[in-house]
């Protein structure tokens, strides 16, 4: 398998997570965003919208992080990211994306470019427009993982989730921009134990080949 992604991707970054928890082989294809590698040619060839991640499976080309997630979950059900009955899949992928479809598409780097370029925002705006979003976002599915979390160590139950894979890349850009995350205690421990397993280490953005 090959990954297509970028250090600083937090879709891609979600990815990374769920290949690492299910232990699996696979090789990655850099592309800067900063660059604007995802615009060229050849990898429109292989996904049109110009985004990372995108996973290259034998003949297969499977686009858009959560997509690729429960691909593999079906392709190697074991160590599985979403439970077991209907219900609680449902919880899970209801934490999942609300990170993934509300919280990370208003912080996008498109959506940031063009709040500089089309309104003039400044750095400071930017920064402020980030904050307002993901404390929108933090607020409700604190209470969500509140819920489904057991002793704070994972979003839902007591092993790594699909909701896991989302959580710990926005918890990371919120660090980044310098969310306040007092409010969220059962996030920030989450967030925490999540970042000292193993497969967690190896996904994290510092952790990539192309990390400056």
């Amino acid at each position: 398998m090959i990954l297509h992604d970028f250090w600083r991707s937090s879709a891609a970054y979600r990815v990374r997570i769920a290949l690492h928890l299910k232990g699996l082989a696979f090789s990655q294809a850099s592309h800067s965003l900063l660059q604007g590698e995802q615009r060229t040619a050849e990898f429109l060839a292989l996904n049109p919208q110009g985004l990372v991640p995108a996973l290259q499976s034998g003949r297969d080309v499977i686009t858009q992080s959560i997509a690729i997630i429960e691909y593999l979950d079906d392709l190697y059900p074991e160590q599985p990211l979403l439970p077991s009955s209907p219900a609680d899949r449902a919880t899970v992928r209801a934490m999942a994306l609300s990170v993934a479809c509300d919280i990370h598409p208003l912080n996008n780097l498109r959506v940031l470019n063009y709040l500089r370029s089309e309104f003039g925002a400044s750095d400071e705006a930017v920064t402020r427009w980030i904050r307002q979003w993901i404390g929108i976002g933090f607020e409700a599915l604190e209470v969500q993982v509140k819920r489904g979390s057991k002793e704070g160590r994972h979003c839902f139950g007591d092993r790594p989730t699909l909701a896991d894979a989302c959580l710990v890349p926005q918890m990371y850009n919120a660090r980044r921009f310098g969310c306040d995350l007092s409010p969220y205690p059962t996030l920030v421990a989450i967030d925490a134990h999540c970042r000292s397993l193993a497969p967690f280490i190896k996904a994290a953005p510092e952790s990539q080949p192309d990390a400056p």
